[in-house]
């Protein structure tokens, strides 16, 4: 099914036409309600129509991308402070927010067990990681930034923006950057920072936080954490079930930077990034002046310590009131991952138990992903490519996965690679809800993929 073609459920899309013309009244502090013209009302009404173009991402059918509505809360909190629309460049323009964002930072930083600490919400993880590799860079200029095959892209592109120089690692057989090779190139020396992954946007794979951290000590090179999808996750390495590995997650105190997305597992509307670094002196790379801003105050602006200039306020006033509905502990917001986390554990689990099909790894947090046993790679990726379409036509909208075929068969050698590439199906139960459908999507994924064949 192309993206172009999907439409939205008729009773959610006479719900979105519905709050579209309840919300309008309301979009003003300077009286009761808001003048809504004939013509607004009628460009709402247009709106709602062209938004009926969507996945239904808020349904539990929805295991595709990373992509979730934020909880109502957030929601809530997001428009009350759109009403004033702050911008936590300046603590003139957004006094509040800018406390609130110090506020929010600080309980992500504490997640980590940072402190001291310097950091600050951006538009998104990319930006977070951009900010990330140009400290890198600055600090050590001449060396090299390495992130591994596992890794996301905007590493490698994101390097070339800020003219570091970039090498890529070989990943191991479960999606992780692999040991050795890091070991090897470390060696030879000239590397300034390291790249590790805390749940990897294909495969929600953890890098060995805990040995990559030992090597760069060895071998004196910075270590920078991107944990933008994995890193709410945190709240499980407590030994409670259902669990995480701790490791991967304990060391992540010991990095030079790190990356979090709270508009991914931290319930959050897009776009909200945050970046923290481990020593507040790198501040003094963000140093600069602007003759008509930072004049209201002697503290700290929020604008001094980031590359952005304007950031909603609202975002920070999301954040922080998620954070006071639903604390950062298991119980808190922990208890949205835990029902992810369980929902990808069973989904395997069913999987796994079919002779059918193959997982590509177990998952380490809530990505799943498949294939079914065929002896070719080449049949493999027609039955994925078959069962694609064959869910999106029983309403399952998942993701396809693009996997080399040599790096698939160091688990599962039982299929010849005759052509590079293997698609598989992927799963992102990103959403607490999917834990109620292990069961439907387990065997409508099952069956796609056996019937593809």
């Amino acid at each position: 099914m192309r993206a172009q073609d999907v439409q939205l459920a008729e009773d959610a899309a006479a719900r979105l036409r519905q709050r579209v013309e309840e919300l309008a009244p309301l979009g003003t502090l300077a009286s009761d309600r808001a003048p809504v013209s004939p013509r607004d009302r009628d460009a709402l009404l247009a709106l709602a129509e062209r938004l009926r173009n969507n996945y239904p991402y808020p349904e539990p059918t929805y295991a595709g991308q990373m992509l979730k509505p934020p909880v109502p809360v957030a929601w809530a909190a997001y428009a009350a402070t759109m009403l004033l629309n702050p911008n936590n460049h300046a603590l003139d323009g957004g006094p509040a927010t800018a406390v609130l964002e110090r506020e929010a930072v600080r309980e992500l930083a504490g997640m980590f067990g940072l402190s001291p600490y310097l950091g600050h919400l951006s538009a998104s993880g990319t930006i977070a990681n951009l900010e990330a590799l140009w400290v890198a860079r600055e600090l050590r200029p001449d060396d090299v930034v390495l992130s591994g095959a596992n890794a996301h892209y905007t590493h490698e592109r994101m390097c070339r923006v800020v003219g570091a120089r970039h090498e890529t690692i070989a990943e191991d057989e479960r999606g992780r950057l692999a040991l050795d090779a890091l070991e090897a190139r470390l060696r030879a020396g000239g590397v300034g920072t390291v790249v590790a992954t805390v749940g990897t946007t294909a495969l929600g794979a953890l890098d060995d936080v805990e040995e990559i951290a030992q090597l760069c000590a060895e071998h004196g090179a910075r270590l920078h954490v991107d944990a933008a999808y994995g890193g709410f996750f945190a709240l499980l390495a407590d030994g409670g079930e259902p669990a995480v590995a701790a490791g991967p997650f304990r060391a992540i105190s010991g990095a030079d930077s790190i990356v979090i997305d709270p508009h991914k597992h931290g319930l959050q509307p897009y776009g909200c990034g945050c970046g923290v670094f481990a020593d507040p002196a790198v501040g003094r790379i963000f140093e600069h002046d602007s003759p008509y801003t930072y004049f209201t105050s002697g503290d700290l602006h929020p604008g001094e310590i980031t590359l952005e200039c304007s950031r909603a306020g609202a975002s920070a006033a999301a954040l922080w009131t998620t954070f006071e509905a639903l604390p950062l502990t298991r119980a808190g917001l922990g208890s949205h991952l835990a029902a992810a986390r369980q929902a990808g554990l069973e989904l395997a689990a069913r999987m796994d138990a079919d002779d059918r099909v193959a997982l590509v790894i177990d998952p380490e947090l809530d990505i799943v992903c498949a294939i079914a046993r065929r002896e070719r790679a080449s049949d493999i990726a027609a039955a994925s490519e078959r069962a694609f379409d064959a869910l999106a036509s029983e309403h399952w909208h998942v993701a396809k996965l693009c996997l080399r075929s040599e790096w698939l068969r160091t688990r599962h050698p039982w299929f010849e690679a005759d052509v590079p590439s293997v698609t598989a199906i992927r799963c992102c139960l990103i959403k607490k809800e999917h834990l109620g459908v292990v069961d439907a999507l387990a065997g409508a994924l099952t069956r796609s993929l056996v019937d593809a064949g």
